[in-house]
């Protein structure tokens, strides 16, 4: 029972360490952004404006890449249609995607949907073929096992196959998530946007100091999201699948 107390209390420091870093991590990023509003004479609202909205766009654009990735590695991963779609994908995946923005720009105009668009399909190829790796990796004495328990339908995608499919869908949007920083940048500078983190750089391209700034504070964002969410995912992904 003692032992079970002070492995209790173990667990909760390191929860309240944990939660020290988080805070950290989410505060100097801010702290940093105010100095560099105030070095730069940049207004904080048109600052913050331009960030959350860039991150508006990678969430939206995040959220629609899982589902689709996940749900397109799990119908095509297997059987005979994966000899003809896994081909296509890895085809479909080496077409340049920013050679068809001027034409997604006429047909769909320079608006948010431009920029979500191609962001998914910077996000979807690394999540979709991630996902498709861990699957492939499943042992088949698990596959038996399922098999054996009757797992079918909905149950054996909540119980089997998605738990199996959470580290490849994890380590394919820590990839994606890379790209798609890369991607909006340069989206929304071809497109012509109003507001974002493209239009910011953009308008300063001729001040090196705050272009270096911005890229700094930029890759602190990035490192905060990997730290706070992605990273403790992956850790978790691989216990869930153990269990």
């Amino acid at each position: 029972m003692a032992n079970s107390v002070k492995h209790h209390h173990h667990i909760v420091y390191k929860r309240h360490w944990h939660m020290l870093v988080t805070l950290l991590l989410i505060v100097v990023p801010i702290i940093f952004f105010l100095f560099f509003a105030e070095f730069t004479k940049i207004t904080i609202n048109t600052l913050f404006a331009d960030i959350g909205i860039s991150l508006i766009r990678i969430a939206i654009a995040f959220f629609i890449s899982i589902v689709l990735g996940w749900s397109l590695a799990v119908i095509f991963s297997k059987g005979k249609i994966s000899t003809v779609a896994l081909p296509l994908f890895d085809v479909l995946q080496s077409v340049p995607t920013f050679a068809a923005l001027p034409l997604a720009v006429i047909y769909i105009g320079k608006n948010d949907s431009t920029v979500i668009l191609f962001l998914v399909l910077a996000m979807l190829w690394p999540i979709l073929f991630s996902v498709i790796s861990s699957l492939k990796l499943i042992k088949n004495e698990y596959q038996e096992a399922v098999d054996i328990y009757g797992l079918k339908g909905f149950k054996r995608l909540r119980y089997f196959t998605f738990p199996a499919s959470v580290p490849g869908l994890i380590t394919g949007s820590i990839v994606g998530l890379g790209e798609a920083w890369e991607a909006i940048i340069a989206t929304e500078i071809i497109i012509g946007m109003q507001t974002g983190l493209g239009p910011f750089f953009q308008s300063f391209s001729n001040n090196p100091k705050i272009t270096m700034f911005g890229i700094l504070g930029v890759l602190m964002i990035i490192f905060a999201i990997n730290k706070i969410f992605l990273l403790p995912l992956l850790d978790k992904s691989h216990s869930l699948v153990e269990e």
